[in-house]
C-alpha cells in the first residue's frame, strides 16, 4: 500500500505553514467583512436596507443588537482583535438565529434557509478555537507582552 505525502514546498515557493497562515488570515479576514455587510444593512440601511432600501433596524430590538454584533464583531475579526472572545459571541449569535429563525420553519438548513448561520457558526467555531492566526492584531499584541515580561 502507497501514500501520499505533501511536498513541504510548492512549485512557487511556498510552504505549507505558509499556506496555512493565509488560508486562516483569508477565512477569518473574508468572514469578517462578510459579517460586516449584514450589520451594515441594520445599522445603516446600506446594501439593500433592512427589509426594503434605505431602511433600518430599530436599535432596542434583537434585529438591532444583531446589526451591532455584526458590524463591530465582523470588524474585529477583520483586524484579528479580540478574536476568541467575539467568535464566541458571534456563534453563540449565529445558533440563536437559527434556532428561533431558521429552525421552526422545519425541514434540513437548505429547506428552511438556515444553512448560512450555520456556516457562519462553524466559521466562528474554528476562530473561536484557533484565535486569530498570526496575521493578526491578538498575535502583535501577544508578542509585544511576551517580549516585554522578557525584555
Amino acid at each position: 500500500m502507497t501514500t501520499m505525502t505533501l511536498p513541504h514546498r510548492d512549485s512557487a515557493g511556498l510552504s505549507i505553514s505558509r499556506l496555512r497562515v493565509l488560508g486562516h488570515t483569508i477565512l477569518r479576514v473574508g468572514a469578517g467583512l462578510l459579517f460586516m455587510q449584514h450589520g451594515a444593512q441594520k445599522l445603516f440601511g446600506v446594501l439593500g436596507g433592512f427589509g426594503s432600501p434605505g431602511a433600518t433596524a430599530p436599535m432596542g430590538t434583537l434585529f438591532g443588537l444583531a446589526g451591532i454584533l455584526e458590524f463591530f464583531g465582523g470588524a474585529l475579526l477583520v483586524l484579528g482583535l479580540l478574536t476568541r472572545p467575539v467568535a464566541v459571541l458571534l456563534a453563540g449569535e449565529m445558533l440563536y438565529a437559527f434556532v428561533t429563525v431558521h429552525a421552526p420553519q422545519g425541514g434540513a438548513p437548505v429547506q428552511n434557509g438556515g444553512e448560512l448561520a450555520l456556516l457562519y457558526a462553524f466559521i466562528f467555531a474554528f476562530l473561536a478555537i484557533a484565535g486569530g492566526g498570526r496575521v493578526s492584531l491578538d498575535r502583535i499584541i501577544s508578542d509585544r507582552r511576551a517580549s516585554a515580561r522578557n525584555g
